[in-house]
This record gives structure tokens, sequence and C-alpha cells, in this order.
């Protein structure tokens, strides 16, 4: 990898709590994705608001405008979205559950194999160290990953450059993907931004509950990503038992869209487009690495247990939560079981991966320890 793209460290990452100094950046990203959410919108492309915002923002910032985004926006939009996928949970769910266990005992396996075959790529092939290619090739929990790598002697930069390549293509590659076969069964959903979807105070005070005990509960509980977690399951919760059958208004959605697929974007700052070709094909080759893995496991269990391909792949694919459950809500994609099984991986990843990673370690296939 260039010079120029290990010089991008996790340390200065463009998404972080803003000062005043950086209001101005901040600004014009929010104008940048604002900009190409509509464009994507107007050009009728699947998921505009969060794709075209991404896309933007990543081709400003590899052109060489600093872009910033404030983290703790990025969190309440989470929020937002958490309470969202919330309500796509109905009492037909509760049918289907029993069914969810053999998908999420594969998806332990699924992480294993996909792990392994993208390891194999970036040391071998993109000649990483085996420390920096083993926690570059996990299949989630960018943020973890960097940590874990750095504590142990990566290279976070690599790492950070890794993940945020496989975040920007997955999400840029499925809803293409679902357009083109669209015989999977999709149906695309469209958030407006025209102000329609207002709903009362009531409703408005349940869901911001939902949002915030949610959120401090599962922070409490340490479960995994709370800041998504607790919302949803807070108002899946409201929602089942018939107290609220609301949701955010379209335009907080889209708005919310649009400042995620903004913070992937301009993840990429401290790139030039002279790294672009190295970076689409180490991000390519690996994320094509994971979805075809993804694939398989896709396939074999729409044989084997006759759950939706259409649902699989997007519960198996190697994209954030927020991101792969705003596909699934979008395209009317079995939300439930999408968000239900990212959430999953994500545990996986945090609880699983740094114990491997220790055994190895210990076995000597690591190199020296640090």
């Amino acid at each position: 990898m260039s010079n120029k793209i290990t010089e991008v460290k996790a340390s200065n990452s463009p998404v972080h709590a803003l000062r005043k100094a950086d209001i101005g950046k901040f600004s014009l990203a929010i104008l940048i994705g604002t900009l190409g959410g509509a464009i994507f919108s107007y050009l009728d492309l699947p998921l505009p608001w969060m794709m075209g915002a991404m896309f933007a923002t990543g081709f400003s910032t590899i052109s060489g405008v600093e872009l910033k985004m404030d983290s703790r926006l990025r969190t309440l939009m989470i929020l937002v979205i958490g309470v969202l996928l919330g309500g796509a949970f109905s009492p037909e769910i509760l049918d289907r559950i029993p069914r969810w266990p053999i998908t999420l005992l594969s998806l332990f396996v699924y992480v294993m194999v996909a792990t392994f075959a993208t390891f194999l790529y970036y040391h071998y092939m993109a000649k990483f160290d085996k420390r920096t290619a083993f926690f570059a090739a996990v299949p989630g929990g960018l943020n973890e990953m960097i940590i874990l790598g750095e504590s142990q002697g990566a290279d976070e930069r690599k790492i950070s450059v890794a993940h945020s390549t496989r975040i920007f293509f997955v999400v840029m590659i499925l809803p293409f993907f679902f357009r083109v076969f669209g015989d999977l069964g999709t149906t695309v959903r469209t958030f407006s931004i025209d102000g329609s979807g207002a709903i009362g105070f009531i409703d408005i005070s349940i869901l911001a509950g939902c949002a915030i005990l949610g959120f401090y509960c599962a922070k409490l509980a340490k479960i995994p990503a709370p800041h998504i977690t607790g919302p949803m399951t807070f108002s899946a919760v409201v929602h089942l038992l018939g107290l609220t059958s609301a949701s955010p208004p379209e335009i907080v959605i889209a708005i919310a869209q649009i400042v995620l697929g903004s913070a992937v974007g301009i993840r990429f700052s401290g790139l030039t487009y002279k790294d672009l070709g190295h970076i689409v094909r180490l991000g390519g080759i690996a994320t094509g690495i994971l979805l075809s893995v993804t694939l398989v496991f896709g396939f074999f269990l729409a044989l084997v247990a006759g759950f939706p391909i259409s649902s699989l792949i997007l519960a198996f694919s190697p994209g954030g939560l927020t991101e792969m459950s705003l596909i699934a809500l979008t395209l009317n994609i079995d939300t439930a079981f999408v968000a239900t099984h990212h959430i999953a991986r994500i545990a996986i990843v945090v609880i699983v991966i740094p114990i491997i990673f220790r055994l190895l370690l210990n076995l000597g296939l690591m190199g020296k320890k640090p």
C-alpha cells in the first residue's frame, strides 16, 4: 500500500466531536452530501440519500476538499434509525423467530470462513503482515478492529482503509444488485424530504423515549452497538404491544441517511486520485471475496432451510449494521431478520475474534508478541 494510504490514521478520523473551527467543514460536508442525495434521488437510484451523500463526499474528499462530520450527530442519527428499525417488528415475526437459530449458527461459521479467506488475500497477495491482515480481514467492527489491531502491533492505518473501503463497496454494490436482479422479490420503499409523515406529540414522546432509554439501557448492559440495538429493541417492544404504530418522519430518515452516508464518504480523507486505483484493487478484491462467501452461504441456506435468498444475502453481507438494515428497510426485505443477524455478527466480531487472535498468538501463528 502506498505511503499516502498508510498516512490515514484512525486517531485523525474526520468523524469526531467537532470544535468551532470545524463548523465550516462540517457544513460543507452536509451541503455536498445533500446535493449528492438529491442527484441520486432525481436519477431514481437505489437508497439515494445515503448512497448519493456517500459518493459525493467520497469524491470531494479524494479531490482534496477537507470535510468533517460530528460523531455526536452521527450517533443521534443512528438512534433515529434504531427506532425506525424497531417499527419493522410485527406480531408475525414471532412465528418466524424459531427458525432463526440455524441461520444464526451459520453466521458464526460465515464470519470464520470469510475472515480466513480474506486474511489469505491480504497476507499473501496484498503483502500485509499477519496481524494487520487478520484485523483487516474481519467482516465487521471497523472501530473495534482498529483499536484491537493497534494494541497488538498491527498497522491501524491499513486496517482503517480496508474496513472503510469494505463498507463503501458493499453499500454501493448491494442496492444495484437488487435493482438488477429484481426477481428476488424486492419492492423499493422511498424516503422523501417533503415533510410527509407527520406524527403527534404522544407518538414523538414514545419514540424519543425508545431512543434515549434504549441507548442507555443497552450501554449499561454492555450490549454490542448500543446506539442502534437499544433503540431498536425498545421500539420493537412498543410496536409489538400496540402502544404506537408511528415511525420517525420521512424527512428525518432522509436527513439521517445524508449524515450516515457522508460519514462513510469522508473517511477517505488523506487519499488522492493517485491512490484510487490501488484502493479500488485492494478493497474491491477483498470485498469480492467477502461477497462471494456471502452468496455461497446465502444460496446454501436458501436451499437447506428455505429462507428467502434476498433476506439471507443482506443478513450475511459484510456491510455496516445501520447501512444494511436501511437497505433492507428500503427494499422491504425482512428488516427484523437482517438487523438481528447483523447485531449477532457484531457480537461475534467483538467477543469471539479477540479470543481467536489471542489463541493464534499463543500458538505462535501471529509472530512475536509486541
